[in-house]
């Protein structure tokens, strides 16, 4: 027991760490970094346009800004807004002026945000502000409820949370149901297993989805049969996008959602299943609407003296009396209640209980984040992959006492036996997948026969290496090939496209961000050249579509600008995405090409030696993957020495 309770004050403690760090973080940028670096780095808009306010049906006061760039490039930046982020606005002339009060980012699409504001007064200081700024800011909230949940759960004493904690822990063995499997055909053998794991399971289970294994697939069949034994269940993620894509493959199963929240892509099916559209559509909320506006005229137009207490107060009544009926009749009509794992804490579920609580993509998530969706469950399915990305932690000296530990983790080390691999994948060529499964997972993937030899070009080999170094000119010209080509047929890039050439990675700006200039050539004339490999019309047809990832922020940056300039690429822009591999977590590609970006004399390879970001990078690749990286600095560490190796010694056999 006072192992299990040892552990969380443990993590608290490491909590603790992450919140100064975080805190101070804002505070240097509020401090010292310039506006053009806020903005990118993701974290700051500027200049921005006041558009049009109104109440939500929160009863929240609500303004729409608008970003207008000042630069080109400003569309090539990954902003960091999204629903729930706590932002700040500011002016920066005659010096940066913040404006006191804090504001929480309700949506946010493109060049649009929409931003809660404390009152109307706010909304007329920044319509009066000439130059007018937005950043995000420390989200205390967001650590407080978390500081809470972890309190509660230490804290825990002979109730259904104090079981959780102990199971979870190792201390007390996870209990079971006994009754025959069900069959479900249309799953193949593992998955169907993962399903009948979850009926059986009385206090926790975990299915482990390895890349394009169906892992949703399972997990939304898994809700579906519980629907038949439950009244009603939870399902939360870590991100409103993974909660967006969950409730969007119920809704198509035709389960009730109830979205809390606001989803970070609204899109029409699942508008109509969020809290906020649900509860002004109700028959009632005409009513609720007028009596708020009433309430609120009548604090505006009194006068001096006048008495008014009793009057609003009789309306307030009356407003929560409809509330409470409305909410009563949106929550007894889903069968899912679906929210970010922070969301969870949201006041539209004060006291709502759940037999079953479903945590999707749980490997990306702090375990105290977990907590706060768990004090309201009974039992706990998580499903995710621990050997993809890890949760986000900015400070490194808690992440390497263990705040990177994430609570799927531990169960699958604590109680293994609750764990089912799904095994089977569907998306890549069984080449791709290959090293994958037998660095990451025991050799245990296998591919589907649909997808085993999937190929763009029929002799061509799915996976290679491209090494800028080692490039040169043909005795044709035309093209340069390396040496030791992992593909004879993919020519690579021309002199005269990059000049120079200096394969060697820069520093960039005051984060020490990373760029390869002459790689990044490289990786767009190698497309290129594919692209007409394959046949200009062939490409288009079939929409080949492909993904071009690099590690480094910087590096995606000025890859986005070059595809921009080089017409070569204009008929295939909206067939291209470029992104860190962050953004590309659960996408695919038909064609995924790496630029790791990293060459040194030293062999220091900094952050790539989370070997979970490159396992994420490859098996996005459907049909042909092409890593582009300095064999002599990457080979240093044994993952990569290790890779090369298998990639010419799969080309090798291909060959024979």
């Amino acid at each position: 027991m006072q192992n299990s309770t040892s552990y969380l004050q443990r993590l608290r403690a490491l909590l603790q760490m992450e919140h100064d760090a975080e805190e101070e973080e804002y505070r240097l940028q509020s401090e010292k970094m310039s506006i053009q670096r806020k903005i990118h780095r993701g974290i700051c808009w500027y200049p921005v346009e006041v558009g049009r306010s109104y109440y939500n049906s929160l009863n929240q006061f609500v303004v729409e800004i608008m970003r207008t760039k000042q630069k080109e490039d400003e569309d090539d930046i990954e902003h960091l807004f999204e629903p729930g982020k706590t932002v700040q606005f500011f002016k920066p002339h005659p010096t940066t002026t913040y404006y006191p009060y804090p504001s929480t980012v309700s949506y946010v699409d493109g060049n649009r945000m929409v931003v809660t504001l404390p009152s109307t007064q706010a909304l007329t200081e920044l319509q009066n502000t000439e130059h007018l700024g937005i950043q995000l800011h420390f989200d205390e909230t967001t650590y407080k409820t978390m500081f809470h949940a972890l309190d509660e759960v230490i804290n825990a004493k002979n109730n259904r949370l104090a079981d959780l904690r102990d199971i979870f822990a190792g201390h007390r063995q996870p209990q079971k149901r006994t009754f025959a499997p069900m069959p479900f055909p249309w799953l193949n053998k593992t998955q169907e297993q993962a399903v009948n794991e979850v009926l059986w399971a009385k206090d926790v289970e975990v299915v482990h989805g390895p890349p394009g294994t169906g892992k949703t697939t399972t997990l939304v069949e898994a809700i579906h049969e519980t629907l038949h034994r439950e009244t009603q269940v939870m399902v939360c993620a870590q991100s409103n996008m993974a909660v967006d894509w969950i409730s969007e493959k119920l809704v198509e199963h035709g389960v009730p959602v109830l979205r809390i929240g606001n989803p970070t892509r609204v899109n029409d099916k699942m508008l109509a299943f969020t809290y906020e559209h649900k509860f002004e559509s109700h028959p009632d909320y005409p009513e609720l609407w007028s009596i708020r506006k009433t309430i609120r005229q009548i604090k505006e137009n009194r006068k001096h003296g006048d008495s008014i207490h009793q009057k609003i107060a009789r309306l307030r009544d009356r407003a929560s009396e409809i509330e409470m009926s409305i909410n009563a009749q949106l929550f007894d009509e889903a069968r899912v209640i679906a929210c970010t794992l922070v969301g969870s804490a949201n006041k539209v579920l004060f006291r709502q209980k759940f037999s079953t609580l479903f945590i999707d993509e749980a490997a990306q998530a702090l375990e105290p984040a977990c907590w706060i969706a768990i004090r309201r469950a009974s039992r706990v399915i998580l499903a995710g992959d621990h050997q993809q990305l890890p949760p986000t932690i900015k400070c490194y000296e808690a992440m390497k006492q263990g705040l990177g530990k994430t609570l799927m983790e531990r169960i699958v080390e604590n109680q293994p036996q609750t764990v089912t691999l799904l095994k089977v994948q569907y998306r890549m060529n069984d080449a791709i997948m290959k090293f994958s499964s037998d660095w990451f997972y025991h050799g245990e993937m296998e591919s589907d026969s649909s997808v085993k030899h999937r190929s763009v070009l029929d002799w061509e080999h799915p996976i290679q290496w491209v090494d800028g170094k080692e490039s040169h000119l043909p005795p044709e010209g035309g093209g340069l090939t390396p040496p030791n080509s992992l593909d004879s047929h993919c020519e690579c890039l021309p002199l005269s496209e990059v000049g120079e050439l200096h394969y060697t990675e820069e520093f960039i700006g005051e984060t020490h961000g990373r760029i390869n200039k002459a790689e990044a050539q490289l990786v767009l004339t190698t497309l290129h050249h594919y692209i007409n490999k394959i046949g200009k019309e062939r490409f288009l047809a079939e929409r080949l579509d492909v993904g071009i990832i690099s590690p480094y922020k910087v590096q995606t940056q000025y890859l986005r600008q070059q595809i921009r300039k080089r017409e070569e690429f204009r008929p295939f822009r909206p067939l291209i995405s470029v992104g860190t591999v962050d953004g590309f977590q659960g996408q695919e590609r038909d064609i995924i090409l790496i630029s790791l970006v990293r060459s040194n004399d030293s062999g220091q390879i900094g952050f790539l030696s989370d070997l979970r970001r490159m396992n994420v990078a490859m098996t996005r690749a459907r049909m042909k993957l092409i890593i582009f990286g300095d064999k002599e600095t990457l080979q240093h560490h044994t993952f990569y020495r290790k890779l090369i190796e298998y990639i010419e010694k799969t080309t090798q056999e291909a060959l024979i």
